[in-house]
């Protein structure tokens, strides 16, 4: 049998963000009927890919082509009127509109100017029966299960004609039930000659489903896998393949006591797993794991952001659960999160304010703030962290990324914390300063503080930790030692394959 023309081609896509190269030369293709899973790890392009077929953000270099048409989609709409439809991991709908209101919200039929709500009904009443939902069409959306949302947010994608549906991680907040209805709704879109990219880190699923699967790595193909090539190792291998940099020079120092114990603790996240670790004096500890694995969501637990549904948790040997950060900090937990604009600075101040922030209710005389204090404090720590500034009333939003980082380290340090909580603690910054940071990371571990870092990069994880707590999905699904450490076993571990790790 002759091969078909693919429905898509994407040729030598290229996509840069402000000192992110995001996608370099990437090339896709997608057959009539086809189910394509798109896998890597975090960073690897994926999400931009699909944004950029989706109309959401335009391509720097590169071509698509439709039926052997070049496309250019330059909005969602756009996108949508060649046929390409993007259901968001994060639904987009409407909770107190019916579904029929928003299976055409934005593309309501109208009569003699009016929205015509008896054609609305009728044709989304057509829609739901082909993703098998048998719900009345004036049901409140908000009255629907987050399966049945997903479905709705399916019938929406063919009310606008589309033959190729983009899913990002669909079935992330779907019950096992809910997930089997899903597989067969995307078998039955198959079988009527629709298109699907699947996006997933679950890879299960992506052998169950996929009649291909495109690997990207650092923003460029890594490999393709067809049916029957398709296994988990094959995937995980094509996923991590690569070297370490060499900007890793770990020298592990030996840990001393116990300085945070968790037994059996449950994040509000997550409420039905436990976890049990520890962290001792100058260990390094990472955490590794896929998007909505709870790795986050566990860093704000300890500190008191999100408390705690169960367990126990030791800091010294003594029993604490923050209620909120504050009991954190007076405790000696400091966090260093992965939005450092949004949660770890105020951008309209300056660095010195910055820098003294934690430090308010110890710098004071007389229940005013204590400016020559704060000045000391802000100076000690841009010497300490090399922060490059002109002053120190310089707006820290004028700052690079770097430089920004450091202070959000820096204001902590003050306070000489005895457990570091560091969320993705060099995202978004340049080589040299993660150097910097790396670091200090090992000066503080020398120095006796406990560090528990999250990293979505490899080699960090595997440069800089003392042991690896790798979590899926809410649960700690393997601990391993430095020695243990590698690539293709973290992942084994991070998709929940324990048997292969």
């Amino acid at each position: 049998m002759d091969a078909q023309p693919s429905l898509l081609k994407v040729t030598a896509i290229g996509k840069q963000f402000p000192g992110v190269q995001a996608l370099h030369n990437v090339d896709l293709t997608l057959n009539r009927g086809e189910v394509l899973s798109l896998v890597g790890e975090n960073g690897a392009g994926k999400s931009t890919m699909m944004k950029i077929l989706a109309g959401v953000h335009t391509p720097d270099a590169g071509t698509i082509e439709l039926d052997g048409k070049p496309i250019r989609a330059n909005s969602v709409r756009e996108a949508q009127a060649h046929g390409i439809a993007l259901i968001h991991q994060e639904l987009n709908l409407a909770g107190n509109l019916d579904i029929a209101a928003n299976i055409f919200l934005g593309n309501e039929p109208h009569k003699a100017g009016f929205i015509d709500r008896k054609d609305i009904h009728a044709q989304a009443s057509k829609h739901l029966k082909r993703v098998g939902l048998a719900f009345p069409t004036d049901t409140l959306v908000a009255d629907l299960t987050i399966g049945h949302q997903q479905l709705v947010e399916i019938a929406k994608a063919l009310s606008v004609d589309a033959r190729i549906i983009i899913m990002d991680e669909p079935t992330s907040s779907l019950a096992q039930k809910e997930t089997e209805n899903l597989f067969k709704v995307v078998n039955d879109l198959r079988s009527q000659g629709i298109s699907i990219i699947y996006i997933s880190h679950r890879l299960g699923e992506v052998i169950e489903l996929s009649d291909r699967v495109s690997v990207l790595r650092d923003g460029e193909n890594a490999g393709e896998l067809a049916r029957e090539e398709i296994s988990h190792d094959a995937m995980v291998k094509l996923m991590v393949g690569r070297d370490l940099s060499q900007f890793y020079q770990r020298n592990a120092t030996e840990p001393g006591e116990v300085v945070i114990e968790a037994n059996r603790l449950r994040t509000s996240a997550h409420p039905n797993r436990e976890l049990s670790f520890s962290v001792r004096q100058g260990e390094i500890v990472g955490i590794a794991g896929l998007v909505g694995a709870g790795r986050t969501e566990l860093l704000q637990t300890l500190f008191g952001i999100t408390p705690a549904v169960g367990g126990t948790l030791k800091l010294d040997g003594n029993k604490i659960l923050p209620r909120r950060p504050l009991e954190a900090i007076i405790a000696g937990i400091a966090l260093a999160p992965e939005d450092r604009k949004q949660h770890g600075l105020v951008s309209e101040m300056s660095v010195r304010e910055n820098s003294s922030l934690p430090r308010l209710r110890v710098d004071q005389k007389a229940g005013m703030i204590d400016f020559s204090a704060e000045t000391n404090v802000a100076n000690e720590a841009v010497e300490k962290m090399d922060i490059k500034t002109p002053h120190l009333e310089q707006v820290i939003q004028y700052l690079s990324g770097g430089n920004q980082q450091k202070v959000v380290l820096g204001k902590w340090l003050a306070m000489n914390p005895r457990l570091l909580l560091l969320d993705e603690p060099t995202r978004g910054i340049d080589v040299g300063s993660k150097q910097e940071i790396y670091k200090l990371m090992e000066e503080l571990a020398a120095s006796g503080v406990a560090i528990l870092f999250v990293s979505s990069e490899m080699e960090e994880v595997l440069g800089m930790a003392d042991r690896v707590l790798v979590m899926h999905e809410g649960a700690i699904t393997g601990e391993l030692d430095r020695n243990q450490l590698s690539e293709e076993t973290i992942m084994q571990l991070a998709t929940d394959n324990k048997a292969a790790a």
